[in-house]
């Protein structure tokens, strides 16, 4: 029988010397509503960020004002220049689906003008990690760079 020789090449794969897959840390930070919720806008802007710069994933209870969230975007983009390895974030909103019944609707109108959007998530991470989220109604795939 003839032996097989080795090619030398490494495989693509990403397994040890055992044959066993790797994984890589995988960091995800849940932040409840009222963790946020008596911050000022500048101090929830710091608060995320000082977690995605710690190259964490930032599943967030409810939103950020829009105004709150174009300042993220301006931070993060004024931090590339200046952070070494910081790409920016990904930033992505899911909200439930809207009620068809005119009562359902009132309802929680009511409720999200008393307690604001808790039935929102906000997920955000660093461009490095994250490399997409993609969202439909019943799923949401959190897409991440092979590095």
């Amino acid at each position: 029988m003839a032996k097989k020789k080795k090619s030398g090449k490494k495989s693509g794969n990403n397994k040890n010397k055992k044959g066993k897959k790797k994984f890589k840390k995988l960091s995800l930070s849940f932040v409840p509503y009222s963790d946020i919720a008596k911050l000022k806008s500048s101090e929830r802007i710091k608060k995320l960020l000082d977690i995605v710069l710690d190259n964490r994933i930032v599943i967030l209870q409810g939103r950020l004002e829009p105004t709150e969230e174009t300042s993220m975007i301006q931070s993060t983009m004024a931090l590339v220049d200046r952070v070494d390895k910081f790409t920016g974030i990904e930033l992505a909103v899911i909200q439930p689906n809207e009620q068809e019944n005119m009562v359902e609707k009132f309802k929680s109108h009511v409720a999200k003008f008393l307690v604001g959007e808790r039935d929102v998530l906000t997920i955000m991470g660093p461009a490095s990690i994250v490399k997409e989220v993609k969202r439909d109604p019943s799923k949401i795939d959190l897409m991440l760079n092979d590095e």
